[in-house]
């Protein structure tokens, strides 16, 4: 019924920039908060930055001050402004959001996943 789906991974060298964006269908009555999560090989997920509606953001220390969550409700989407990008960023990046669905199909509130995008980073 919800479907996220993520865009813009790919390689960049260290020091470099991507923008990363999840775009949300499907039955949505609301979305109340998005999310930005990664994983690297071999360690266990992490959650990367995250904004509610009233704009609350929250960002995971390794990122602050180079990445930059918005979201944009009225067309359902969030991105990820990535700068000075450095190895241990890569990893795949996952957009997570927090729905309502539509009353006439149950008006259920899930947390929804994307499929992922790959971003690796070379030195």
């Amino acid at each position: 019924q919800v479907r996220l789906v993520e865009s813009g991974g790919g390689l960049v060298q260290a020091g470099g920039s991507l923008r990363l964006s999840c775009a949300a269908s499907g039955s949505i009555f609301r979305i109340n908060a998005m999310r930005w999560y990664r994983q690297a090989p071999g360690k266990q997920r992490e959650l990367v930055a995250a904004q509610t509606t009233d704009d609350t953001t929250t960002y995971a220390d390794s990122v602050k001050d180079r990445f930059t969550i918005s979201m944009d409700n009225t067309n359902r989407a969030v991105y990820l402004q990535k700068n000075s990008l450095k190895p241990e960023d890569t990893a795949v990046y996952y957009c997570n959001a927090d729905i309502e669905t539509r009353l006439i199909d149950g008006g259920f509130s899930l947390t929804s996943w994307g499929q992922g995008t790959q971003v690796t980073v070379s030195s």
